[in-house]
């Protein structure tokens, strides 16, 4: 599969199910097309990664199609999909102390502020429980390896990038599951989360799947 190929399969995918997101919302067409689009940026990296970082990226592809086994297509089981997602993380936090071990304290102590704060945070709300927590934990780790990447930009190409699309598409997850705690949240932002989770998650996979390639 050549770069031109894989781009054009996630581009027409990517048109369709969001055309089906905006036309014809909820008829469930678009999880099969969604779900290919992440096998397509495993399959990528699975072929074009090479080495230690290769293997690394591959395996964080491959916990992301588990997880969204999970989230997208089947729909139950949410804290094993959530799970799945913040292996994918950890492997990315691996991936950038590879790049700068010299930052490891900073990293960590970042991290463990915002999942604190987080976690507060929910709590002075009344909004924690097991999946909750978890979810802030994931978010925190995905947020602080996006932060990171725009300080210190380590050397994946579209990798930083594809990080802050990816928290971009979680807030958009945020901003659905408001109607679960305040069942008065609405408006036109909640309504373009819906769509929103999508326009920014398929990019940012496809990002981190062509992070693979050094050149």
């Amino acid at each position: 599969m050549t770069g031109a190929v894989f781009l054009g399969a996630e581009g027409i995918l990517y048109a369709a199910f969001l055309a089906l997101d905006l036309l014809y919302p909820g008829s469930g067409w678009d999880v099969p097309l969604k779900y290919l689009s992440i096998v397509l940026c495993f399959l990528w990296a699975w072929k074009k990664g090479s080495g230690s970082d290769g293997r690394l990226m591959t395996a964080a592809l491959g916990f992301t199609l588990l997880a969204d086994l999970f989230l997208l297509v089947l729909d139950r089981w949410y804290l094993a999909g959530v799970s799945a997602f913040c292996v994918v993380q950890v492997l990315y936090l691996v991936r950038i102390a590879k790049a700068r071990p010299c930052k490891l304290p900073l990293r960590l102590t970042l991290r463990a502020a915002l999942a604190a704060a987080a976690l507060g945070g929910a709590w002075y709300l009344g909004a924690l429980d097991p999946l909750t927590a978890l979810s802030l934990c994931y978010f925190t780790l995905l947020a602080g390896s996006a932060l990171e990447c725009l300080i210190f930009h380590p050397p994946f190409p579209g990798f930083g990038l594809g990080l802050i699309l990816f928290a971009c598409c979680d807030v958009c997850v945020g901003l659905q599951n408001l109607f679960r705690w305040f069942p008065d949240a609405g408006g036109p932002l909640v309504a373009f989360a819906r769509v929103g989770m999508w326009l920014f998650y398929l990019p940012a996979q496809v990002l981190l799947a062509q992070s693979v390639e050094r050149k």
